[in-house]
């Protein structure tokens, strides 16, 4: 079973100065409500510290893999619960130019034999969380752009 969770914005900036933001991992405690820390280097293959504040949930620590960090393009992980098949989670944050901005499209896919269990809770928890994430994105980035002018 599999289920995906996707929420987007347009960004009133261009993708570097999203990624610039995005990839700043020590800053997130600082604007991000919903991955409120995260430790770990840009390097496919390197292991992530994340501490996730789903909407109306406690605080959860994963700790997936990355496996793209493309600059300006995409940033992807992927988080397992224990074996593959049980509960493996794939995030990514794609970023592409519209207009005079840039649209950030969050998106995550749940697949294995737990989905199921879980399928609702991440509705009702997870993906709110993804649109708190991204309108706080774009209030940062779009205030650090505005500053820069």
């Amino acid at each position: 079973m599999a289920k995906t969770l996707t929420a987007s914005v347009h960004i009133d900036a261009s993708p570097d100065q999203v990624w610039a933001v995005l990839s700043d991992f020590a800053s997130y405690p600082d604007w991000n409500p919903f991955i409120v820390s995260a430790t770990g280097t840009l390097e496919p293959g390197a292991r992530l510290a994340l501490q996730m504040q789903p909407v109306g949930a406690s605080v959860t620590t994963v700790r997936p893999r990355l496996v793209e960090a493309t600059a300006g393009q995409r940033l992807r992980w992927l988080g397992r619960l224990g074996v593959p098949g049980v509960f493996d989670a794939e995030h990514e944050f794609t970023l592409r130019p519209e207009g005079s901005g840039t649209m950030l499209v969050q998106r995550e896919v749940f697949r294995g034999v737990l989905v199921p269990l879980f399928s609702r809770m991440l509705s009702r928890t997870t993906l709110p969380a993804f649109v708190a994430m991204n309108e706080a994105l774009k209030e940062k980035v779009e205030e650090q752009a505005a500053t820069r002018v």
